[in-house]
């Protein structure tokens, strides 16, 4: 079996002292690539080092944190992304934050810095890497109305009638290995056509036990859930997950 990480933040400080062994334990799991997201400036430039050092294996999703609401900043990530295109494989995680951004005007920024990122991705050619933590309706309908059409929609969190929307305009969704405790993430697993459905951890979050550091060696925790509530052999799901993966990220 052959797994891809599309999503976590392994340039974290959390695996500062230990990410050589992080990417030992991945590999003895079948985890044979890995995708870390930096949304941050100091981030990014952390990741960059992480894929020089694992060339190959670890690739680069570049974006911002959509709490980040500052223009300014905004405008400087972009501009790296620019400048270091031929290093990232995405643009993301960006998109809306409604959990944590709740004044109005401060999301209307938001939205504003969103449909920024889109446009980058068109012009990078890259796909989209999307968090919308509490506002997963309105993320997808600012992709749609912005003709966005590689998406992967990260952890996704809003009700399955929502996902539906985005699987018709082709959208991909990550499940993280909180699906082995979250019966939201169960409900959309069950809901999701698999030819849509790719595997996270989102590490060191969204571990499968709660408030454990969470690494790309437990995506097998995800695939196990998924195959069992699609009624699937795992090395199917195997196969199917890394055809989507492959697919969206030509990796």
């Amino acid at each position: 079996m052959r797994f891809i990480d599309v999503h976590c933040h392994i340039h974290r400080e959390e695996f500062k002292e230990d990410l050589d062994e992080v990417i030992v334990r991945a590999k003895r799991n079948g985890v044979i690539a890995i995708i870390t997201s930096s949304i941050s400036i100091a981030g990014f430039y952390r990741a960059l080092n992480i894929i020089e050092k694992y060339k190959g294996y670890v690739y680069l999703s570049a974006g911002l944190d959509p709490k980040i609401v500052d223009l300014k900043t905004a405008y400087k990530m972009m501009d790296l992304c620019i400048e270091y295109s031929d290093k990232i494989i995405a643009i993301g995680e960006v998109g809306l934050d409604y959990w944590w951004i709740k004044e109005h005007s401060l999301r209307e920024r938001q939205r504003e810095i969103f449909v920024k990122w889109i446009n980058l991705s068109k012009k990078l050619d890259l796909p989209l890497v999307i968090h919308s933590r509490s506002a997963g309706k309105y993320a997808i309908e600012i992709l749609i109305k912005n003709s966005a059409d590689r998406v992967l929609m990260h952890a996704f969190d809003g009700k399955p009638v929502y996902a539906k929307r985005g699987v018709a305009n082709g959208y991909f969704f990550s499940i993280p290995t909180s699906i082995c405790r979250s019966r939201q993430k169960q409900k959309l697993a069950k809901a999701l056509p698999l030819e849509n459905i790719l595997l996270e951890t989102d590490s060191p979050v969204l571990s499968p036990i709660k408030d454990a550091r969470n690494e790309p060696a437990n995506i097998i925790y995800a695939a196990r859930k998924i195959a069992e509530i699609k009624k699937i052999d795992l090395n199917q799901l195997s196969q199917i997950t890394l055809k989507n993966t492959k697919t969206l990220f030509n990796i």
